[in-house]
């Protein structure tokens, strides 16, 4: 069968391969760009809005973010919000919601007074509250179980309802990138049910094989396909310095609105998984939505049986240095405990009452009564680890073997914030490697406006 040939080809129809096709589409001169996804829709997996939390981590209450971090990531969330705007998207698939991060007892709240005086510069609409403000805005979070008012200090830094935009659909934004891209270039093409068994190179061109026996060719690869673009690349011979130690993120639903916002937790710093963190869920009738946990799991896709167990098995290459590395990570006591603590929380007749002691630290009046496990909810983030530097890596990891025509993306949280920025650095290396042109211009204007 002849392949079908493309100038470029993307992997993966998540929200980063969409981001990527989009800003190909629109701001390059590329004559055909493909668009090749696993399964029947975009956005099916991690970047569904049951899989993720739907929030622009923009680092203003993110407390894991250190300044320069937080500076780096604003500018790509800015990017969402800009886009969302040129597409007019407000109250469709991008929504405003009042956030703060919340300090509770003397430590903490010392700790985010000094973080709202070194941020405020960096996110102008932010605002500080004290507990009489936060009693207004989010009574719940002051309320105590008994009644009356919790009696810890507590403080937050956040933005009100206006003040940002907070909240996004990623799969719904998925949709409206390819959409848009179609637009503009009708002639790129999108590709369903065509699961990549491999690609190998031959000359200039590389060839991708999908499980149907369909055949595509292109000159520039990304693959932008979360944990199987690990699995992809150590069949291609790369990353073997990488493994994969795939964490997925479960969630407990309430059937009310205990949360007028997004109310998030101060990190621990020991940790290096997302913190707790309540959000009004917009596919469940805005119902608080708390999570998530963070439990290791034996497969690189959340809800699909055991059908990627052996790729699981092949993209973590066990070996002494994956060993220490989880060592390292167990004999930490803190780390030891949160494990076992969030394997508990899976665990029914034992987990909501588990869970509901660590949420009483965001609604101290919130009972078993109040939630139910949030099934079919959550997915899967690839954590990489780093068997060099025998240490698990924090944020997104990308593959970029130099001036072979192909990258590889892992994109944990943030990634789906962070998806037109990382666009824009794939964009650029297609962009010099094919030697095309790149209207930055338009692009700058229309994207990469401050807001």
């Amino acid at each position: 069968m002849m392949a079908q040939h493309f100038e470029i080809a993307i992997i993966g129809g998540g929200i980063s391969g969409a981001a990527l096709f989009y800003e190909l589409s629109k701001y390059t001169n590329a004559k055909k760009v493909a668009l090749i996804e696993k399964y029947h829709a975009l956005s099916t997996l991690n970047s569904k809005g049951t899989s993720n939390s739907q929030t622009i981590h923009c680092g203003d209450i993110e407390t894991n973010y250190t300044y320069e971090k937080a500076s780096k990531v604003k500018p790509n969330a800015d990017m969402i919000i800009n886009y969302g705007k040129l597409v007019n998207a407000q109250d469709k698939f991008m929504f405003s919601h009042q956030k703060m991060a919340l300090a509770v007892g003397e430590t903490e709240c010392e700790f985010m007074e000094k973080r709202y005086e070194e941020f405020k510069n960096l996110y102008p609409y932010i605002r500080k509250f004290d507990k009489e403000e936060i009693k207004k805005i989010e009574p719940k979070v002051v309320e105590a179980l008994g009644g009356g008012d919790r009696p810890e200090k507590i403080f937050a830094m956040g933005s009100l309802v206006g003040d940002t935009y907070t909240t996004v659909d990623y799969g719904k934004m998925s949709i409206s990138l390819v959409e848009e891209a179609k637009k503009v270039r009708p002639d790129n093409e999108v590709f369903f049910n065509e699961e990549i068994t491999s690609i190998y190179k031959k000359g200039d061109v590389f060839y991708i094989r999908s499980i149907s026996g369909n055949e595509f060719s292109a000159n520039f690869v990304v693959v932008d396909a979360g944990a199987h673009s690990l699995f992809l690349a150590h069949k291609m011979g790369y990353g073997h310095d990488y493994a994969c130690l795939p964490v997925a993120g479960s969630f407990y639903l309430t059937k009310k609105h205990l949360l007028n916002g997004k109310v998030y937790m101060v990190q621990n710093p020991k940790l290096p998984f997302a913190a707790l963190h309540g959000d009004p869920d917009i596919l469940c009738d805005m119902n608080t939505r708390f999570g998530p946990t963070a439990l290791a799991l034996p497969k690189l896709e959340r809800y699909h049986g055991l059908k990627s167990l052996p790729e699981f098995f092949k993209t973590l290459r066990l070996d002494s240095a994956v060993m220490k590395i989880l060592f390292d990570l167990m004999k930490d006591s803190t780390i030891r405990n949160y494990i076992l603590r969030n394997f508990l929380f899976e665990v029914p007749g034992l987990n909501k009452g588990l869970f509901v002691k660590d949420a009483r630290k965001i609604v101290p009046s919130l009972t078993t009564d109040d939630i139910t496990y949030a099934k079919g909810f959550g997915g899967v983030r690839p954590q990489v680890l780093n068997k060099t530097e025998k240490k698990l890596m924090l944020g997104e990891a990308s593959i970029v073997p130099e001036n072979q025509g192909i990258i590889f993306n892992m994109t944990p949280s943030p990634g789906a914030t962070s998806c037109m920025g990382n666009a824009l650095r794939d964009l650029k290396l297609a962009v010099n490697y094919l030697k095309l042109e790149f209207n930055e211009e338009l692009f700058n204007k229309e994207l990469r406006a401050d807001v």
